[in-house]
């Protein structure tokens, strides 16, 4: 769709959108300023490619899978789609209203009276056919500026089944991502349970022979416990993510399942993701602002719709009929002349009319406006996240990896008797704590990721930075 704004976003006073006495003079134009340039940081430069580009360089065919029976099967997709078919259905019998109408008819009858002396009547038949015809004279623009309007939704329509679609496969990816690092703590927990398992019969050894007092091995059996916990919650945060891929998705549970378990283990993490567009050449590929900007366009379409209301209208009309009786005989009566309907008295409903469209074009434009605020608003404070997501990898794995390291020496010790089992804990928690941030935080990088690929409007990347680097591997 070719846009009616500039690129600081004014809706022009166009004259030539209406005709004669529809001015736009009562219609404020609206300016959005757009900074020329990105406040965040922008993450590693690039170029604007197409949506599924971008979702490719995941490498997770699963996750493409999903991504295609979400965009097949979807409720919200579809009910896009089907408005878009509707806004074109109104388009369509618009249009109709600038051409010629024409109606056809025709019967035929057989009647008589078996009646009595004078009242017998002999049987006839009746025959007739007609043709009406109607056009209204689109004097003052008014079914023109309806069709504009009408074309104007209906490309609106259009972006918001874009949007739908990016909505969507930006929320099963976020889904998609959370269930495998759900996975990936979920086996986290799992093999810190099975090490408690193993200490919690080292120390019942030890105690039995007197090693060891009542006290530690209570506190293994709480640890293990407490651990044997997180692990069932973990499984119980899978199986609602499962359930919500199975919503997104159209419902087939199965399915979705074979998928998951036919998918790479691990966060999966696009290659590459880049950016070297303005701000507002990012609102340019913005489906929603596009739609917003659609509606502003089809109310300005409405108000001189409902100005040329205010005018005389002329309508020319005709109809000619044949009827053909064996009793009465062939009669052939016509008509055909023009009509003018002048608004006179209307306790100033039109009036009105005008004002309450005029009000819809002022909520239009204050809808853009925000709309224009808001999405520069997603794309900078998602590239914050993203920028801080990627500053914070490097030092968890860094912490994560000493932590561990801690662990195993203190573990040793504790093995030859050199610490308590008091300090193995609080080594052990600090381990798996570590551990488990270094996974939300790679889990948090890709997620915003998404955020900003779908901020930007889709269908954006570039492999000029790799992320699998910063994200490390596991």
């Amino acid at each position: 769709m070719r846009s009616i704004f500039s690129p600081l976003f004014p809706v022009p006073v166009v004259a030539a959108m209406l005709t004669g006495c529809t001015s736009l003079a009562t219609l404020n134009p609206v300016v959005s300023p757009v900074a020329s340039s990105w406040h965040a940081t922008v993450p590693h430069g690039g170029r604007s490619r197409d949506l599924i580009a971008w979702w490719a360089s995941f490498k997770d065919p699963s996750l493409e899978a999903l991504l295609r029976l979400a965009e097949r099967e979807n409720p919200t997709v579809q009910e896009a789609v089907a408005n878009i078919d509707k806004a074109r259905a109104t388009l369509d019998s618009t249009k109709a209203g600038l051409f010629l109408s024409l109606d056809g008819s025709a019967s035929a009858d057989r009647e008589g009276n078996r009646g009595d002396g004078s009242n017998r009547l002999a049987a006839g038949t009746t025959k007739s056919g007609g043709l009406d015809a109607a056009w209204e004279l689109d004097l003052f623009g008014k079914t023109k500026q309806q069709v504009r309007a009408a074309q104007s939704r209906a490309d609106g329509e259009v972006w918001s089944w874009h949007d739908a679609r990016i909505s969507v496969a930006a929320e099963v990816a976020d889904d998609y991502v959370q269930y495998r690092a759900c996975r990936e703590l979920e086996r986290l927990y799992r093999e810190e349970l099975a090490s408690q398992t193993a200490t919690i019969r080292a120390t019942e050894r030890s105690a039995q022979s007197g090693l060891t007092s009542t006290a530690d091995l209570a506190l293994t059996r709480a640890s293990a416990a407490s651990s044997s916990s997180s692990l069932t919650a973990q499984r119980g945060e899978c199986e609602i993510l499962v359930k919500s891929l199975t919503q997104l998705t159209g419902g087939d549970e199965t399915a979705v399942r074979r998928l998951l378990d036919q998918g790479k283990r691990g966060i999966p993490k696009p290659s590459a993701a880049c950016i070297t567009s303005v701000p507002a050449e990012v609102l340019r590929q913005r489906p929603d602002v596009n739609a917003l900007e659609a509606e502003v366009a089809a109310t300005i379409s409405d108000v001189g719709a409902a100005k040329a209301d205010l005018y005389p209208s002329l309508s020319l009309s005709g109809s000619i009929s044949i009827s053909q009786s064996t009793v009465t005989g062939r009669s052939v009566p016509w008509s055909f002349g023009p009509a003018l309907s002048v608004p006179l008295l209307d306790g100033g409903s039109r009036r009105a009319a005008v004002r309450s469209a005029v009000a819809d074009y002022d909520i239009a434009v204050a809808s853009y406006k925000s709309g224009v605020l808001g999405a520069v608003t997603e794309v900078e404070t998602a590239m914050v996240r993203v920028d801080t997501a990627l500053r914070r990898i490097s030092d968890a794995r860094n912490a994560a990896e000493n932590y561990q390291r801690y662990f195993r020496a203190v573990d040793q010790n504790w093995a030859s008797g050199g610490v308590s089992i008091l300090d193995r804990e609080e080594a052990r928690r600090s381990a798996q704590s570590a551990a488990i941030t270094l996974i939300e935080i790679r889990r948090d990088a890709v997620q915003y990721w998404i955020a900003l690929y779908k901020a930007l409007g889709g269908g954006w990347s570039a492999p000029v930075v790799s992320l699998a680097s910063a994200q490390g591997t596991k």
